[in-house]
């Protein structure tokens, strides 16, 4: 097929879904699957559920209402689209671009959106419960009493987002990292957070009940009036954040970096769990609790660090020494003459 030709057959296309789209039909015919561009296009409330869309552009398309129930539209652009009420469940997006878009009360549920860009999106009361987004970045998007449940999150980057009041209950987001994000009143209640970042978040009166935070960064983040009961902090770092008002009732804070952090606000901290952690004489405790350093006269230093860049050298074979000279012969000894004298 000659490239004027694929020009045609993609020009084609793009015009049935505009044309259907200006011609007020509801009902847009599923195709096997289609590209190209269709950028501003008008298609709001159309049913593209099904479709397979692969690699195709619909940046700053208007599709409010739009029903993409179970479409497929991989390595595809929706920048700066308008997706509001859009429903996308059971949708795989991987690889598309969303940056800017607004999705506001869109339903991705159970949607496959792994390494999906949501850079700077609006995804306020968006629903996304169990959706896997592994490697998805929402980078300053706004989720606002959006619903994460059970949602796969690993290694997500939302750093600088804003959570307000998300939902994110159950949610498995290892390594993901949550710095400066803001999460006033979040719900992360059975979260799995090991080795999570929340370095400086703005985290005031969320939940953190019952999450596994093993490895965790805390470091100068604000968790005033945060509820950590019986949370799962071994080996988290808490330097430099704030914790007045919060509740460590029953929180496992074995091997927990407390050097230097005021914890005299907090509720539920006994001395058996302060015993545990690694704290020093400039922790600050409630009253009649005291610091004991850390366990085992342990120095534990946690920093927040690229790895190392590891360079592969290949092996030089090892040369071999070089032989010993030969010892140098003898010089010749004196030439022997034989002297006859004569009578």
């Amino acid at each position: 097929m000659t490239r004027l030709t694929q020009f045609l057959a993609t020009s084609a296309v793009v015009c049935a879904i505009a044309g259907g789209a200006q011609a007020g039909d509801k009902e847009i015919p599923r195709q096997v699957s289609f590209g190209g561009s269709c950028v501003k296009c008008e298609l709001s409330g159309r049913n593209l559920s099904g479709a397979r869309i692969i690699g195709a552009n619909f940046s700053y398309s208007t599709l409010v209402g739009a029903i993409l129930r179970d479409a497929k539209f991989q390595a595809s652009a929706f920048v700066g689209a308008d997706l509001t009420k859009a429903d996308l469940s059971d949708s795989s997006m991987t690889g598309a671009n969303f940056s800017g878009a607004n999705l506001t009360s869109a339903r991705l549920r159970s949607a496959e959106a792994n390494g999906v860009v949501f850079n700077s999106a609006n995804l306020t009361r968006a629903d996304l419960s169990d959706a896997e987004a592994t490697g998805a970045t929402f980078v300053r998007s706004i989720l606002t009493n959006a619903t994460l449940r059970s949602a796969t999150l690993r290694g997500v980057q939302f750093e600088l987002a804003d959570l307000n009041h998300a939902n994110m209950s159950d949610i498995e987001a290892t390594g993901a990292n949550f710095g400066r994000a803001h999460l006033n009143g979040a719900i992360l209640r059975s979260a799995s957070l090991q080795g999570a970042n929340f370095s400086r978040a703005d985290a005031n009166s969320a939940s953190f009940q019952d999450a596994d935070m093993t490895g965790a960064s805390l470091s100068g983040g604000d968790f005033s009036r945060a509820s950590f009961r019986s949370t799962d902090l071994t080996g988290a770092s808490l330097a430099g954040a704030s914790f007045d008002g919060a509740d460590f009732k029953d929180a496992d804070i074995s091997h927990t970096m407390l050097v230097g952090v005021d914890l005299s606000g907090v509720r539920g901290l006994t001395q058996d769990q302060v015993d545990e952690a690694c704290a020093d004489s400039r922790t600050k405790l409630p009253r009649g609790l005291t610091a004991r350093g850390c366990v085992g006269n342990a120095r534990w230093i946690m920093r927040h660090q690229p790895r190392p860049r590891i360079t592969m050298v290949p092996a030089v074979p090892a040369v071999p020494a070089a032989p010993a000279a030969p010892t140098p012969p003898a010089p010749p000894s004196a030439p022997r003459y034989l002297v006859s004298v004569g009578h």
